[in-house]
């Protein structure tokens, strides 16, 4: 008796419940069929619901050939075109997750009646979306609770967007918005990833993998979790042969698995992503010193993260790499002495090359140390020369670099300034002294200059945004001639740069143009200016690079001479105790400064170990101390022979304008002998004839008796002299580039210490008139 009521009940309930199913199904399917499928109805724009919106991508920096050489992105997002998409993939992608997408209109009923009998039998839930669903998905209700609602407005928007857009552009945002793990965003980040490649290049059973993947990145992450991410490759396999666009059997299927799932991340090494020195000076410049992306931080940040942009640069990836290996000269060691680089384009002034120290590495190396300023020991003197030179100095004028040298110091008139350490040369001409680098010599020779001119030359030849009196002041020291100011390998190289010129100045820089996503859209690009500004007259320039060519050929860097006898010129510099190293060098077509040293402070390079008996060449570093004619210097050849390869060998001089080079660096007037007033002083000879400097000069030596090498002869009688008055020096607000220097014909005059008085050969007849 009761399991006959609790039949009748059962049966009871059985049938008011499909009655109530019933009712409910009546009720509802017109009006849900309807809200599905008003075809007739007008239109709602899913970009005007919120949400549907152009994708994410990141940006792309190029190098002046077009060549990737990094990336913008806070998510590895980028978007492929249909047409780059291989139609097996797309086939894939059918296969596994909607083979009727060409026949329904956004919602499969079919699928959605299967997967609710599937469900009610399994116990399970979910699965029946269709790629249309799976778009409204990732970009309109992904924020949304999964409940009731949700599947209904992803039905209904799933329709609206068939109206919107073509299949094809439906398949196109389904590749592009999904997350393959890893940071990849879209199948074409996600081909790069796995597989190392272009999308366009992926097979079948690649795209199946990655299609596979997207249900449950982390789940079927093929690195952490194999043996899951394999049996989804398997099943996607499966689906791909169930629709006959692969043959394989089983066995065959699992084996193909095994061999094309990946077993780590990758890149392409014909499109680096890795954040360098020179595209974080890129990034800093586009998000903080400009407005070109936007008014605001934010928009900045959206444009240059998501905005898809082209970024062609100056960089040259060829040049670039030449670079990167050259530096690696430099060995490891134990007082962390790194090499910074930097190379320009004479003709532009375009950054092709840029060496920040060690790899840029975030939260370690982070510092770009071609930009940041250090002491530039001697390799500040071709500033100097060029403004003697611009001063009415002439290349054989004579200047006494005899050590020790006592100067006065404007900055504290109670403390002279004393060089006690160096090289000593007694009276020579200045070309000698450049090619020695002899620091007395050039000390004076600042200030006969006026140390406020040799800082506006510096300005002048070096002028760029990142130097200019307001951003970085260059003090009138009197230890300036021995590297007393910081300056950047930038600075240096655009001060080389003007030199190579023939006194042209082009002011470095590092960004060409800036397209949106569509890479012909222009957003900015930089005013061209061809003619650059004159930061030295063409006679003093073709002077200077006279001058500097012989510290390549017999001074201190006549061990790094270019290959094949390229023409070349260039400076060396060491600082006090060796704590910063320098060679700034240039050729008509290219200028590349090197600097070396410890970007933690100011470590003297002595005594290192590791620099101990390196073979660079044919040379061998027999001691343990960096010099500028060391490690820089060789770094320097080493890069500019390799970046010159296969360029015409060109000179300041050729044949053609030999005659014109030669006026332009033939002595205009007869030589002088330069001196400091207060600490030199001059007198007439009346009679006798006095030691005298040698005056002949033979370009070219590279014997260690160089070409304005003093003599000494012995007076054959008195020599009888007025002491002639004292001048005064440059007054510091002179601002005249060509003002006179003090100086006196060598015929017929001597200078002496003031401090030690006439030399004991010569007799006075009381001052002149």
């Amino acid at each position: 008796m009761r399991l006959a009521m609790w039949s009748l009940r059962l049966v009871v309930a059985v049938l008011l419940s499909a009655l109530l199913v019933a009712a409910l199904v009546v009720g509802m399917a017109p009006r849900l069929w309807g809200m599905l499928n008003a075809h007739d109805e007008t239109a709602i724009s899913l970009y005007e619901v919120g949400g549907f919106t152009g994708l994410a991508e990141r940006s792309v920096v190029y190098d002046v050939q077009g060549r990737q050489v990094g990336v913008f992105q806070a998510e590895n997002s980028q978007q492929a075109l249909f047409s780059e998409i291989p139609d097996h993939v797309v086939d894939a992608l059918l296969a596994v997750e909607d083979r009727n997408f060409f026949e329904h209109r956004g919602v499969d009923l079919r699928a959605v009646g299967r997967q609710v009998l599937a469900n009610v039998n399994d116990g399970a839930s979910g699965g029946a979306s269709t790629i249309t669903q799976q778009v409204v998905k990732n970009e309109l209700l992904a924020t949304l609770p999964r409940d009731g609602r949700y599947k209904l407005l992803q039905m209904r928007y799933a329709v609206l967007l068939e109206r919107e857009l073509s299949k094809e552009q439906i398949l196109e945002r389904w590749f592009n918005t999904n997350f393959y793990g890893y940071n990849a965003y879209g199948i074409k980040a996600a081909a790069e990833v796995y597989f190392g490649k272009d999308v366009r290049d992926l097979t079948i059973e690649e795209g199946a993998f990655l299609i596979g993947l997207v249900r449950a990145p982390s789940a079927y992450d093929p690195i952490n979790n194999r043996t899951l991410s394999l049996q989804r490759f398997i099943v996607a396999l499966q689906r791909v042969r169930a629709e006959g666009h692969i043959t394989l059997t089983d066995d065959e299927i699992v084996q193909r698995a095994a061999e094309v799932l990946p077993s780590g991340v990758r890149s392409r090494p014909d499109e680096p992503v890795q954040r360098t020195h020179f595209t974080e000076l890129v990034k800093d410049y586009l998000l903080n010193q400009t407005t070109i992306l936007g008014a605001t931080y934010q928009e900045r940040y959206a444009k240059l993260f998501r905005g898809g942009l082209r970024i062609y640069t100056t960089l040259d990836r060829d040049v670039q790499a030449s670079a990167d290996e050259a530096v690696t000269l430099l060995p490891d060691n134990s007082v962390n002495a790194q090499a910074a680089l930097v190379t320009l384009d004479n003709a532009t002034g375009a950054i092709r090359a840029m060496v920040g120290g060690k790899p840029f590495k975030a939260g370690e190396n982070e510092v770009n140390l071609a930009m940041r300023r250090r002491q530039t020991g001697s390799s500040v003197k071709m500033f100097i020369l060029a403004a003697a030179l611009e001063a009415g100095v002439e290349s054989d004028d004579f200047i006494d670099g005899t050590l020790p040298c006592t100067l006065p110091n404007p900055e504290n008139p109670d403390e002279p300034f004393v060089i006690e350490d160096g090289v000593s040369e007694p009276v020579g001409s200045l070309r000698r002294m450049t090619w020695l680098s002899i620091n007395c010599a050039y000390a004076k020779l600042s200030q006969i200059v006026g140390l406020n001119r040799v800082v506006d030359r510096i300005y002048a030849m070096s002028a760029s945004e990142w130097l200019t009196p307001e951003k970085h002041p260059v003090y009138a020291y009197a230890s300036l001639a021995t590297g007393a100011n910081e300056l950047s390998v930038v600075d240096m190289a655009a001060g080389a740069q003007s030199i190579a010129n023939l006194g042209v100045h082009h002011e470095p820089y590092f960004l060409e143009r800036i397209y949106e996503r569509d890479n012909s859209t222009l957003l900015w690009e930089r005013a061209v200016s061809v003619e650059g500004t004159e930061a030295l007259t063409r006679q003093t320039a073709a002077k200077t690079v006279d001058i500097m060519r012989g510290v390549l050929r017999g001074g201190t860097a006549r061990r790094t001479p270019l290959a094949n006898e390229r023409p070349a010129a260039g400076k060396t510099g060491t600082q006090f105790k060796n704590t910063n190293a320098w060679f700034v060098g240039f050729t008509p077509q290219y200028s590349t400064v090197v600097w070396v040293g410890d970007p933690r402070g100011y470590t003297p390079m002595r005594g290192v170990p590791e620099f101990r008996d390196q073979i660079v060449g044919q040379w061998k570093f027999a001691r343990n101390t960096v010099t500028g004619a060391t490690y820089p210097a060789h770094i320097w050849k080493l890069h500019m022979d390799k970046i010159h390869e296969g360029l015409d060998i060109v000179d300041w001089g050729t044949k053609k304008d030999d005659e014109e080079w030669k006026l332009l660096v033939a002595p205009s007037r007869t030589l002088a002998r330069l001196y400091l007033p207060g600490v030199e002083c001059v007198a007439q000879v009346i009679s006798g004839t006095p030691p005298a400097p040698s005056t002949t000069l033979a370009p070219g030596k590279t014997t260690t008796t160089l070409p304005g090498s003093p003599i000494t002869t012995v007076p054959s009688g008195p020599v009888v002299v007025s002491v002639l008055p004292t001048s005064t020096t440059i007054d510091p607000t002179e601002k005249n580039p060509y003002a006179p220097v003090p100086s006196i014909p060598i015929a017929g005059n001597i200078v002496y210490d003031c401090a030690k008085g006439l030399p004991n050969w010569a007799q006075p007849t009381g001052v002149g008139g």
